[in-house]
């Protein structure tokens, strides 16, 4: 992969490549675990990161599958099956997640009733530790609304589902 000089900021996974398919464990056809997610070179000065993934080719609308913010800047990764309460155990302690779609404080994979699907997930590099006045179950439009105030850069990465 060739990174342009003026963004450096890279979001990848060893689950699939830009562009590629989902595997199946990835949605809610079988495991709904979230994939394992790796990113380089963020911006200078970053104190935590937000993640969105969505689905901008549903009828009803973009689809948000997984809102997870408050991740710390020492992270760098994402490991797979981020359960639905992060345990303080974790490295990524101290992250929250917001609400999806489905209205669950969790990942919910790719479920597309027909065709195939595009999955975008969003790091946003922010420099500030945590989101002011945002807690667990926090809903979409004030995550984003933080995020715009915060935002230092973005890295995003694409995977495609098929209803099969």
């Amino acid at each position: 992969m060739t990174i342009p000089p003026n963004n450096p900021f890279v979001l990848t996974s060893p689950a699939f490549r830009e562009g590629e398919p989902l595997p199946d464990k990835f949605s809610q056809k079988s495991g709904n675990l979230s994939p394992h997610l790796e990113w380089v070179a963020p911006p200078v000065g970053v104190k935590s990161y937000a993640l969105i993934c969505d689905d901008p080719d549903t009828s009803a609308g973009t689809w948000t599958h997984w809102v997870i913010f408050n991740i710390p800047a020492s992270v760098s990764e994402l490991p797979e099956g981020i359960p639905d309460i992060i345990p303080a155990s974790k490295p990524i302690y101290g992250a929250m997640q917001g609400a999806n779609s489905s209205k669950t404080n969790r990942y919910d994979g790719p479920r597309p009733p027909s065709g195939t699907h595009r999955y975008y997930f969003k790091l946003y590099a922010l420099d500030i530790a945590t989101l002011p006045g945002l807690a667990s179950g926090a809903k979409l439009a004030a995550v984003q609304e933080a995020i715009t105030k915060h935002q230092l850069g973005m890295a995003s990465l694409m995977g495609r589902f098929s209803a099969k």
